[in-house]
């Protein structure tokens, strides 16, 4: 990779800001100066330094949020605030973007990454990746709706879902609540499901996509990095699938 380039995908300004750094001797590889952007280095192996300060570069950046409810699920918005913006620097110099949308009264599990294949997987409709959904619905939830559920339902648009999988926590006559999954997303599928069976969703949260559950330490707006062993999971995953 060019020194250049590596040096504006960490953080370090555009290319033409990069020149300076470059120009002004800033910049080491494996000790020796380099003031040439076209200079290719290997960032796996080669120490890269930037007055003194090593820098530290990774392809790839795999974030789990809790997301907030008021949050808009993209990387930019002229009125709202937007998940990306809840980033720090250090994450946000990745460019990463989320996978996939919560809307943005929904909390819970946003999964964000730079790597467009394995988000492309994650979402593509023909992967069935499954998703889980805490929510507090109005009305009584019955074994009728787990049914309904379960054949997939027809939306207001006259859309068939596929079919969900629907667990009751607790049937009220004024409200329930339920944890449901599928294997599609739907533009509001949860609350537009729920519709059409003459109930309403009040409350939601995603608790899970695919192999990876959200972590129960994080608070609504915190995020943390996947551990390997969950990023292994969404790769055998993405494999499994193919």
């Amino acid at each position: 990779m060019r020194i250049d380039k590596l040096l504006a995908n960490v953080g370090f300004g555009s290319r033409k800001e990069v020149k300076k750094i470059l120009r002004a001797g800033a910049v080491k590889a494996n000790g020796k100066i380099v003031t040439d952007g076209k200079i290719h280095v290997d960032p796996n192996h080669d120490e890269i330094t930037v007055y003194g300060e090593t820098v530290k570069y990774k392809e790839f950046i795999y974030l789990m949020m809790n997301k907030p409810a008021g949050v808009i699920s993209a990387t930019e918005d002229v009125y709202d605030q937007t998940v990306t913006d809840l980033l720090d620097i250090d994450d946000a110099i990745y460019k990463p973007f989320p996978v996939g949308r919560l809307d943005k009264d929904t909390v819970g599990l946003l999964l964000l990454t730079n790597d467009g294949q394995l988000a492309h997987q994650l979402l593509s409709p023909k992967k069935y990746v499954p998703k889980t959904y805490y929510a507090v619905v109005r009305g009584t939830v019955t074994k009728t709706d787990q049914e309904q559920f379960s054949e997939g339902v027809e939306l207001d648009d006259g859309y068939v879902t596929k079919p969900a999988k629907l667990k009751i926590l607790r049937s009220g006559e004024i409200q329930s609540e339920i944890e449901l999954t599928i294997t599609e997303g739907k533009y509001h599928q949860v609350k537009r499901m729920f519709e059409a069976v003459g109930k309403k969703v009040v409350y939601l949260k995603r608790l899970s996509m695919g192999p990876i559950q959200l972590d129960k330490d994080l608070l609504e707006g915190e995020y943390r990095e996947l551990t390997d062993e969950e990023i292994t999971l969404l790769k055998e995953l993405q494999v499994a699938k193919d």
